[in-house]
């Protein structure tokens, strides 16, 4: 156990005695000390009854969001029809971006893999080429598309804890010149780590192809600027860090790219350009739009907005990060990550190494207290992960369950309390 604030080693884990636990406890509680310097948010604007998930998405929401559903609308409703112009308008806003300047916000029904699934099918010509950068499962689950239709594709796969090099992307494509487009997940959900997605952009310029990032986990919350990094389609879904109710994916296009792939998709109902044309040309949807998502969608961008955009966001989130980290070291737990390579979207922790942990009655009890975290995801490691994105805030991770942990002060006391109480060492 390490105190963030000043790296001193205050005590051990595993705690396989007694006497270690109370140690722990003791010298936690006196760390926890200088670590509580967040303020109390008097009024999070949240159904108290909700458990709070930290998770990437599906994510906790608002009352305001989850009361703008309370209405039905019809397809056609002018009011739908205006919302969906306006909720596309502002998907470019947040990003710099316009129609002005050359670029489209694509709505399709379904979740983030959907819009993926629309994009790659689309893109891609027939003779098409794709390259894939991959460091994680949701990496491998777009050579699955790829694979699954038949669109030619390779890929520079690296371990879970090391980002793409972009050097061996330059030497790749200057030996492959067939590849025709690029693609590399911006979030890696699997491990919250952060990839090079400008320098990645530098270097498929240069060569000339097309460049696809898959921004599900981090669009809303990490500032992006597409013409600095090149990029020609980004893609997030609904539920993510915007903070809306699952339902719909979005992809961001270069108009000059977009236009050239008319013809080209292999499925109907994902099919990008055509869900474009028609969002163009009457402001409908082909098919039965997601009604209520959509509407609560607006209500999260307007709320964006009022925190103060996408920076303001990215600021409360790196707080509960800090918060989070700070708590799980002091309760001895160990990131996955190396700090300078974890994003500040997820995190993933290593299982810890006591002979009575187990992930199951971990989770149950967590959920118990009205807190749901995520299983790990990892390929060679048993890792759980814990999110910091939603209407969540620093508060929320310390006394998420202050009738029960009161007395604990402090997430961090609260772990070593629960190992105290579950993970008794063997009498």
């Amino acid at each position: 156990m390490v105190n963030p604030s000043n790296q001193k080693v205050l005590a051990r884990a595993p705690f396989s005695t007694k006497e270690g636990i109370n140690h722990a406890i003791e010298v936690a509680a006196e760390a926890y000390k200088s670590w509580n310097q967040t303020n109390i948010m008097n009024n999070v604007n949240r159904n108290p009854n909700d458990k709070i998930l930290f998770t990437p998405g599906p994510l906790t929401t608002s009352m305001t969001v989850k009361e703008s559903m309370l209405s039905d609308y019809g397809s056609r409703d002018l009011f739908f029809i205006t919302t969906i112009r306006e909720t596309r308008e502002k998907l470019l806003e947040i990003t710099g971006l316009s129609q002005e300047k050359g670029y489209e916000a694509i709505i399709m029904q379904g979740s983030g893999t959907f819009g993926i699934e629309s994009t790659i099918t689309t893109a891609i010509p027939r003779d098409g080429h794709l390259l894939l950068l991959i460091n994680g499962a949701y990496g491998t689950r777009m050579k699955k598309i790829a694979e699954v239709n038949q669109i030619k594709v390779s890929s520079i796969e690296y371990p879970e804890n090391m980002t793409p090099d972009p050097s061996e992307l330059d030497n790749y494509l200057g030996n492959n010149p067939p590849v025709t487009h690029v693609a590399v997940v911006h979030c890696e959900t699997t491990t919250g780590i952060f990839n090079p997605i400008r320098e990645i952009g530098e270097v498929v310029n240069r060569h000339g192809k097309i460049y696809m990032i898959d921004a599900m986990s981090s669009f809303g919350a990490v500032p992006v600027n597409f013409e600095e990094f090149h990029i020609d389609y980004l893609i997030s879904s609904s539920n993510k860090c915007i903070e809306g109710v699952p339902g719909f994916s979005f992809t961001i296009a270069k108009k000059e790219t977009l236009l050239k792939t008319k013809g080209q998709s292999r499925t109907l109902s994902l099919d990008l350009f055509a869900q474009w044309e028609g969002l163009e040309a009457n402001g409908q949807f082909r098919f039965t739009p997601p009604t209520h998502a959509i509407v609560a969608f607006r209500q999260a961008l307007k709320e964006l907005e009022e925190e103060g955009g996408v920076d303001a966001r990215a600021e409360r989130y790196l707080k509960n990060y800090n918060t989070l980290i700070t708590g799980m070291r002091l309760a001895g737990f160990k990131e996955y990550l190396e700090p300078e390579k974890q994003g500040y979207i997820i995190t993933s922790f290593f299982f810890p190494e006591h002979p009575n942990f187990d992930f199951n009655t971990f989770y149950e009890k967590l959920n118990e207290k009205g807190q749901v975290i995520y299983p790990g995801k990892l390929s060679k490691s048993d890792c759980f992960r814990i999110g910091n994105i939603g209407k969540i805030f620093p508060d929320d991770i310390k006394k998420t369950d202050r009738n029960h942990w009161e007395s604990t002060q402090g997430y961090g006391c609260r772990i070593i309390n629960f190992f105290r109480d579950v993970l008794k060492s063997p009498q």
